[in-house]
């Protein structure tokens, strides 16, 4: 059994796009996968499935939550290693011993086209700073992340893809109990 954690883009904010955490974890466990855990209400889900790609996941979590909930949402997945490696290359983090109450990561759905990622990378942004490694940006946000330019929507526009955002903490969290899950 491999460990994935799927990342679900725009639900239960601002009272759009509601599911009820419940209702989630059932509509998971009838994708027939295994050890089911939700953490927090924005969309984490952390899950076991025979090994499959997370493209195919994220196909497969997508049209049940059309089918079920009656709307579309992004669904980004990891797997669990992916999300380690994640957590401990954060450059912020580890050369810059930055505040990790200010720290985000952003998911992205591909690896950004360079001429995109040109358009954005030495662009000023308040204080706010952002490096790419791979599908995923770490962003330092020292006014916080209610004030940054650096958006789901600014990324998804500038960059042309679908991006999903989590702060530092829901990463620590949801990589222990994906560790959790996986030591049962």
């Amino acid at each position: 059994m491999e460990t994935y954690i799927s990342i679900l883009r725009g639900i239960n904010v601002s009272g759009q796009k509601m599911i009820k955490m419940p209702e989630l974890l059932k509509m998971y466990e009838a994708l027939k996968f295994n050890n089911v855990k939700t953490y927090i209400q924005s969309g984490n889900v952390i899950f076991q499935t025979e090994k499959i790609t997370c493209q195919d996941l994220e196909k497969n979590i997508s049209k049940k939550i059309a089918t079920d909930f009656h709307f579309e949402i992004p669904v980004l997945v990891k797997e669990k290693t992916e999300l380690i490696v994640i957590l401990k290359n954060n450059p912020f983090v580890n050369k810059r011993k930055e505040d990790v109450t200010k720290l985000h990561v952003t998911f992205l759905s591909q690896e950004p086209d360079q001429a995109n990622l040109e358009k954005i990378k030495n662009g000023q942004y308040n204080g706010d700073e952002f490096i790419l490694f791979g599908k995923t940006i770490y962003l330092f946000c020292p006014n916080g992340y209610g004030r940054t330019k650096l958006t789901n929507n600014f990324f998804e526009n500038k960059l042309k893809m679908v991006a999903t955002t989590r702060n530092w903490n829901t990463i620590n969290q949801v990589v222990e109990i994906a560790e959790n899950i996986s030591n049962e």
